[in-house]
């Protein structure tokens, strides 16, 4: 059944490749997706998908699906393709969607035989407002068995670990005053905002070593004999878990309310983003993907332990159902994610037959827990343990 798998991808590789390489070539910001969209809904439905567009009144999201009309697992493949500003598809999304796309579509070829449901989530904003929160609250995954992507890289590596991270916007209001004639007058944001740094760099010494606090003043006035009135800092606020996370949002929370006390300003807070939880792989599942790319010829000196590499909105899917996240390398030589190097060699014949190569393998993984209920059971129960 796996050569039926792979000579079914092989068969449509050629129509994959050009569609990355035209979403590749043709970047647009999360939720700006719309030819990306196009295209790849066009062909989810060309092999037989049944897809539904605006998911949760997302204009780019999709949920394509092929029912195989016989009990069996709902296998999931979630699909990006939103680019980063500026520097375009330098984290690889054009090939995430065509690696979860291929899978699906060489899944199809033996599901027939197998039983089960294919499902292919159009996940739009990955870098931003990533679309598989709002997904994941609503409920979409809760039927599905697995869900699986993989992601492209300059090496192998097992599926790891995120961050789990809140967006936090703290707005000072003060009062105006020239800065020169009458600052007694005035009660100054900007130096709020700088307080709020000051306590956070304060309070980095009792945190745990996984904590990431990060941010910019992204509105500090307008002139230098003017007193702000009304500043404004940006932040995330991470760290490896959604619990932890929490006690730290309410550590920087009290930081800014100091700042406003000290100040005289008054402060209001709120969510710029949407709230990742973090990865928690499922290590069943991750073994499936590994010995799978061992059969396909990659050395197991070649395959590293997972990292953290930051957050990720598939961590909320994680807590729905069981997930993995591994990367697959694509290009060469070393270059980090986000970076113009990356991007351009993410273009090339090598990172486009690495895409290929993946499909493969996510196929091939999905394929062996839907013929195997006790596999299945295993990846469910280590699930339910860490739930």
């Amino acid at each position: 059944m796996k050569s039926t798998i792979a000579q079914t991808i092989d068969q449509h590789a050629d129509k994959f490749k050009a569609i990355s390489s035209f979403i590749g070539s043709n970047p647009e910001l999360g939720h700006e997706e719309f030819l990306a969209a196009a295209r790849l809904t066009e062909e989810l439905e060309t092999h037989g998908f049944h897809v539904e567009r605006g998911i949760l009144d997302i204009p780019t999201s999709f949920l394509a699906t092929y029912d195989s009309g016989k009990p069996g697992p709902v296998v999931a493949f979630l699909a990006e393709y939103d680019a980063l500003p500026e520097l375009g598809h330098a984290c690889g999304h054009h090939l995430i969607c065509m690696m979860s796309i291929g899978a699906a579509v060489g899944l199809k070829s033996v599901i027939a035989n197998t039983g089960g449901i294919i499902r292919v989530y159009g996940t739009p904003a990955e870098e931003t407002k990533g679309a598989k929160v709002p997904m994941a609250a609503a409920g979409l995954f809760n039927d599905a068995d697995i869900a699986l992507m993989a992601h492209p890289y300059y090496t192998y590596e097992k599926s790891g670990e995120s961050l789990a991270m809140d967006a936090i916007q703290y707005e000072f209001f003060g009062r105006s005053a020239h800065a020169a004639a009458q600052p007694f007058e005035g009660v100054n944001a900007l130096d709020a905002v700088l307080q709020l740094f000051n306590a956070i760099n304060a309070l980095r010494q009792q945190v745990k070593s996984h904590a990431r606090i990060h941010g910019i003043i992204s509105e500090g006035g307008k002139a230098p004999n003017i007193i702000p009135d009304y500043a404004v800092a940006q932040f995330y606020i991470r760290s490896a878990s959604r619990a932890y996370t929490d006690e730290l949002v309410q550590k920087v929370l009290h930081c800014a309310e100091g700042a406003a006390l000290q100040t005289g300003c008054t402060l209001k807070t709120s969510n710029y983003e949407y709230s990742y939880d973090e990865l928690r792989t499922n290590e069943t599942l991750s073994s499936v993907f590994t010995n799978n790319m061992l059969a396909m010829g990659v050395e197991l000196e070649e395959i590293e332990i997972g990292k953290d590499h930051g957050s990720l909105d598939l961590g909320n899917v994680s807590i729905q159902c069981p997930t993995i996240h591994p990367f697959v390398k694509v290009v060469g030589e070393k270059h980090m994610l986000h970076t113009k190097e990356f991007r351009d060699l993410a273009m090339q014949d090598q990172a486009l037959d690495s895409m290929i190569f993946a499909a493969k393998a996510l196929a091939n993984t999905a394929y062996d827990v839907i013929t195997s209920p006790e596999l299945l059971s295993k990846i469910k129960t280590e699930f339910a343990s860490k739930k």
